[in-house]
């Protein structure tokens, strides 16, 4: 992984959500199927047919290290796209991390395996093999558009997507904010308010904050 993307792993997807100007949430349920996990990597993207995982296994033959692989269907179903034989080998060729709109099954392999993996359901239910979709192409999970390149950030909190031309700005930004907080979390440990710090009471009582 790069330094970039270790970092903004690191950083979490409400810190960049927040530092990007509260852009790229990934607005749905996701099950982080190894707890405490942290990802971030380019995506390298499988729109499957519908019910079906073919592209998964595609996806597999083009896959490099550091990427996230994200796998769509036309509409999220309770279908399970990933097992533990097709992690496997995602974890062989390097995955950061696996995002699936959609199912996943085998979780209690799936979790001993350790590779990251974020999904919105987790059902026994198979896929089919049949039907060819494509590979590398842009894809919208919970509203987020991912084009492939982009950065994915997956953590215990859900997704964000950072646009590859912005991937700098949002570091930096990132940054200058965690440093923020670390001197308002000193401020509260000391037992100062946010209702002061933020200025908060003008808005609920209408006066400054001293």
């Amino acid at each position: 992984m790069s330094t970039v993307t270790n970092e903004l792993a690191r950083l979490g997807a409400a810190t960049v959500y927040e530092a990007s100007g509260r852009e790229g949430l990934i607005d749905a349920d996701l099950i982080p199927v190894v707890p405490g996990a942290r990802a971030c990597g380019p995506a390298r993207i499988a729109r499957c047919g519908q019910d079906d995982n073919l592209m998964v296994h595609a996806a597999m033959a083009a896959l490099r290290p550091g990427e996230v692989l994200v796998l769509t269907m036309p509409e999220p179903a309770p279908v399970a796209l990933l097992g533990d034989l097709l992690a496997t080998q995602a974890l062989v060729h390097g995955a950061a991390g696996v995002l699936v709109d959609a199912a996943v099954r085998d979780c209690a392999d799936l979790e001993e395996l350790g590779l990251p993996v974020w999904a919105r359901w987790v059902r026994s239910r198979g896929a089919t093999k049949d039907v060819v979709g494509a590979l590398d192409v842009p894809v919208v999970v919970g509203g987020a558009r991912i084009r492939p390149g982009d950065l994915v950030v997956l953590d215990a909190d859900g997704g964000t997507v950072v646009a590859q031309e912005r991937a700098d700005e949002v570091l930096g930004a990132s940054l200058a904010r965690e440093a923020k907080e670390r001197d308002k979390r000193e401020k509260l440990r000391a037992g100062e308010l946010s209702y002061e710090l933020d200025g908060l009471r003008a808005v609920v009582e209408g006066t400054p904050s001293s």
